[in-house]
């Protein structure tokens, strides 16, 4: 089967996709996959095809690429867009590079749209040797998968079953020309390293080592697919409504998960935490092991990458953005069906008509006190105690007050406002994003 007749094969799931964008850095790779679909566009019903090259400005030899992307695509009339991209300082310039690049593609998709980027075979085992040596899990040494969400559209990679020998061959018969990157020869960089001075030395011993690496990957993220659906049915039943589900704070029961094996905890939390933190290594989930196996009456705390996971009263609490910070609140005056933004923690609303008198929020100091219908004051402590208000809740949960006495507090049924419902003190807390509310 020919390289084109492969490709259209590969992009069969997208045909009916609103537009197709190919990311063009103007390199060998990119350049032919962007030859062989101008051709394919002219005998075939493809989406609309235009082309975006995405300029780093971190070498003084990319800044004529634009200008050879440009040449290269009026004469296949494919429309091109460039774009100018800050990269962030990091330990990683790859991975800051790879992150503008990405987030720069997100950005051009409308709902539905496909952008195709030609990593190829050679790039797959690179890729899973990379992971291998760094100690990946399955997830990771799936390695490149052939297409993901990415913004409103999906990132698709078609070139996945081609070597770069075909992808180079392809373009020494089409008289190709196309630009050298000279960071590539550096061997500084990891994969250029593992790219000149490792895989030509497997390739001479097994000569089908690509094929081979490419099969493995492959099956590894099949097995990676049944963790997924493992993970997703065990998550599903530590999904329990929560009590205080207006806190809005993902949430799992602890006892769906403490009758799992260790693996499978671990697998679970893996997948529930993957949209929200980068995970430590299988050597390092003491952790987890502490928050789960602490005290009833203790409040242990998981610190990660990207924030807190929290236990109380047998549930399992993800904190991150303003839940890290403790919110400070000099007393606010509030009047009737105000809605106050308090800072770093979210708003609150009050709904009904306050009596006349000097009405306002504050958070819990120490030994306030309550009037209570029937019971008279009680403390505020034991109030919320009996309760079962999460811990890392109770300092920041919105107070009305009364010329200095506790009249409401926020949210909690029968103590958010009078018995009669004249008017009612509501909480939005702060989301869980980073630093959004």
């Amino acid at each position: 089967m020919t390289l084109s007749a492969r490709l259209l094969e590969s992009l069969a799931p997208w045909r009916n996709a609103p537009a197709w964008h190919i990311a063009l850095s103007g390199g060998l790779d990119s350049t032919v996959l962007l030859h062989l679909l101008a051709g394919l566009a002219q005998r075939e019903a493809l989406p609309p095809l235009s082309a975006i090259h995405i300029h780093h400005g971190l070498q003084a030899a990319a800044d004529v690429w634009p200008a050879h992307c440009r040449e290269l695509c009026v004469q296949l009339s494919v429309p091109l867009r460039v774009e100018y991209v800050q990269v962030a300082p990091g330990a990683s310039l790859e991975r800051a590079a790879r992150d503008a690049r990405y987030a720069a593609l997100a950005a051009r998709l409308a709902p539905g749209d496909v952008v195709l980027t030609a990593q190829h075979r050679d790039d797959q085992a690179e890729t899973l040797l990379f992971r291998l040596l760094r100690g990946a899990g399955v997830q990771g040494l799936s390695a490149i998968p052939v297409s993901r969400e990415l913004g409103a559209g999906r990132l698709v990679r078609p070139l996945l079953n081609c070597s770069r020998a075909e992808l180079l061959t392809y373009a020494h018969e089409q008289q190709l020309s196309w630009v050298e990157d000279p960071s590539n020869a550096d061997e500084r960089f990891s994969r250029n390293y593992l790219r000149r001075q490792v895989l030509p030395p497997l390739l001479k011993r097994w000569p089908q080592a690509l094929v081979s690496l490419s099969r493995s990957a492959a099956h590894l993220s099949e097995a990676g697919q049944l963790l997924d659906e493992l993970a997703q049915q065990d998550v599903a039943a530590a999904h329990v409504s929560a009590e205080f589900a207006w806190l809005q704070l993902p949430s799992l029961a602890l006892p769906a998960l403490r009758d799992l094996s260790e693996a499978r905890q671990r697998n679970a939390l893996r997948y529930w935490l993957r949209p929200l933190t980068a995970m430590p290594d299988s050597e390092h989930w003491a952790g987890w092991q502490a928050l789960r196996d602490a005290a009833v009456d203790a409040a242990p705390v998981w610190k990660l990458a990207a924030g807190e996971l929290r236990r109380s009263d047998e549930r399992l609490w993800w904190l991150a953005g303003d839940w890290l910070r403790l919110p400070v609140l000099p007393s606010i005056k509030v009047q009737d069906d105000e809605c106050v933004v308090l800072p770093g923690n979210g708003r609150v609303r009050i709904d009904g008509r306050l009596p006349a008198g000097n009405w306002q929020l504050d958070y819990r100091r120490a030994g306030e006190q309550m009037l209570l219908a029937g019971r008279g004051r009680r403390d505020l402590k034991r109030v919320l105690n009996e309760r079962r208000l999460p811990t890392f809740v109770r300092d920041r949960l919105p107070l009305l007050l009364l010329d200095g006495q506790v009249m409401a507090l926020a949210n909690l049924s029968g103590l958010h406002g009078p018995t009669d419902g004249r008017w009612q003190l509501h909480w939005q807390p702060p989301t869980s994003d980073q630093g959004l509310s």
